[in-house]
C-alpha cells in the first residue's frame, strides 16, 4: 500500500445534497409543461405528494443501488425525519456499507471511472463507478456490526430487529448523528433488508458466529422469513399503501410481494394504491429491476391508477422530488404510524 497515494485518492469527500437548501417547486411545476422524463418526474412528485396527503396511506421507501453513497444520504434521512416515510425496504449495502459506515464517522469519496482498479486494490480502495470507499474503514464497519451482535441475545432476528439495534447503538455512539438507521430508530420507522447479509453486515455476522462457535456458544442469526412476515403485517394493518422506489431488484419485489403473502395467509388486502419507481433498467429482457409497475399489476401487487415509472438516474431526480415535497409542506399535517412499536408486540393469529 502506498499511503501517500491513498491519501491523494481519498482527498475529496462526497457532499450529500440538502433538500432544504433549495426550493424545487418552480422546477417541478415547470416540468409539468414539458415532455419525456421531465413530465414523468413531475407526475412522480405529484403521486408522492398524494401519498403524503392521504391520511390512510402508509408510505414505504424502497432503496436499491448506490444513491446513498452518491450523495442522497441526507435526502433519505430527511424524508424519514419529516414524516414522509413509514417503513423502509433496502439493500444491505444501502443501510450498512453506506449509511452506517458514515454514522461511524467515515466518508465516501469522489473518484473517477478511468482509473487502474488493480492499483486501487493495492491501496485498499473500493470503487462504485466514480465513487471511492476506503476498504479499511469498511472493515471497521464489518467489525462494529459483529460487536453489536456479540452483545445481543443469541436467537434468530429479523433484519428489522437487528437494524433497530444498530440504530440504538448509533444514537449513543455514532460520530455522525444524521444517519438513516439512527433517525429511523428515533422515529420508530422499521427498516427491512431482505438480503441483509449481502453487505458489510454479512461479514460482521460471520465473524460473530465463528467467534461464538469456537467457544461452543449459541449465536445470533438473521431470519429473512420473519422479515417477510413482519412486512406483510404492515400491509395488512394499512390496506391503503404507497411505494416510492429508487431502483428495484430484491427490495422492490419484497415490498410488492406483501400483497400476495397476505392473500396466501387468508387476508384479502388491496394492491398498493400508489407506486413510483425511478430506474434506468430496460424492459425488453423482462427485467426492469423486476418488472414495470403495470406488469406488477398482473400479479395483484400494484394498482395502475396512481403509478409512474421514471426512467432516470436517481441522483438527478430524487433530490428534486424530495425538495418539492419538503417545501410544499403537506408532511406537517401527517401523523407518524410508529410501526416499529407495533411490530414489537406479539401477533394475534
Amino acid at each position: 500500500m502506498n499511503k501517500k497515494q491513498k491519501r491523494q485518492l481519498l482527498r475529496e469527500k462526497i457532499r450529500h445534497i440538502n433538500i432544504k437548501s433549495f426550493d424545487a417547486r418552480p422546477i417541478i411545476n415547470s416540468y409539468r409543461g414539458m415532455s419525456f422524463s421531465s413530465r414523468d418526474t413531475a407526475r412522480a412528485a405529484d403521486l408522492y405528494d398524494m401519498m403524503v396527503k392521504d391520511r390512510d396511506c402508509a408510505i414505504t421507501l424502497v432503496l436499491a443501488g448506490s444513491t446513498s453513497a452518491g450523495g442522497c444520504m441526507q435526502v433519505y434521512h430527511d424524508l424519514v425525519k419529516h414524516n414522509m416515510v413509514d417503513a423502509v425496504v433496502a439493500t444491505g449495502a444501502s443501510i450498512v456499507d453506506m449509511d452506517f459506515l458514515e454514522a461511524l464517522g467515515y466518508s465516501h469519496y469522489k473518484g473517477r471511472v478511468n482509473v487502474d482498479d488493480k492499483m486501487l486494490r493495492r491501496n485498499y480502495i473500493d470503487r462504485i463507478y466514480d465513487t471511492f470507499i476506503d476498504e479499511e474503514e469498511l472493515q471497521h464497519c464489518d467489525k462494529t456490526v459483529g460487536k453489536i451482535a456479540d452483545y445481543l441475545e443469541p436467537r434468530p432476528y429479523s433484519s428489522r430487529e437487528f437494524i433497530w439495534e444498530m440504530g440504538k447503538w448509533a444514537s449513543k455512539h455514532a460520530k455522525k448523528h444524521s444517519s438513516l438507521v439512527e433517525i429511523a430508530y428515533k422515529k420508530k420507522v422499521p427498516i427491512f433488508c431482505p438480503a441483509f447479509t449481502d453487505s458489510s453486515a454479512g461479514f460482521g455476522l460471520v465473524m460473530h458466529q465463528v467467534r461464538r462457535m469456537e467457544k461452543r456458544k449459541p449465536y445470533l442469526s438473521i431470519d429473512s422469513v420473519k422479515d417477510f412476515h413482519e412486512l406483510t403485517r404492515l400491509k395488512m394493518a394499512s390496506p391503503v399503501s404507497g411505494l416510492f422506489m429508487v431502483g428495484g431488484g430484491v427490495p422492490k419485489n419484497f415490498a410488492q410481494d406483501t400483497v400476495v403473502c397476505a392473500e396466501v395467509l387468508g387476508h384479502d388486502v388491496p394492491p398498493h394504491k400508489y407506486a413510483v419507481q425511478i430506474t434506468v433498467a430496460d424492459v425488453r429482457d423482462g427485467a426492469c429491476s423486476s418488472s414495470t409497475l403495470k406488469e406488477a399489476s398482473s400479479w395483484g401487487k400494484v394498482d395502475t391508477v396512481y403509478e409512474q415509472m421514471v426512467y432516470a438516474e436517481a441522483t438527478t431526480v430524487v433530490p428534486l422530488i424530495a425538495s418539492y415535497l419538503y417545501h410544499k409542506g403537506d408532511w406537517k399535517k401527517r401523523k407518524p404510524r410508529n410501526y416499529a412499536r407495533m411490530l414489537g408486540r406479539s401477533w394475534p393469529y
